[in-house]
């Protein structure tokens, strides 16, 4: 079942909501490949917060170089 407009797993419940969306963004892209519901839901929240942690890093190395 895919999760759209507030409707997540119960896991994603107290997590940041941008985080929250991008996990929910990259859960529905994993469950349309492998159709499983629970490595959706493991794999989207895992990549959200690399996708997030790398723009953190990003973000320090452009402030390093002013």
């Amino acid at each position: 079942m895919p999760w759209y407009n507030g409707n997540y797993p119960p896991s994603y419940k107290n997590q940041p909501k941008e985080l929250r969306d991008k996990a929910v963004e990259i859960a529905n892209e994993v469950l349309a490949e492998t159709g499983d519901e629970g490595i959706a839901i493991a794999t989207g929240l895992k990549r959200a917060r690399e996708h997030f942690k790398k723009e953190a890093e990003e973000k320090e190395k452009e402030k390093s170089k002013e």
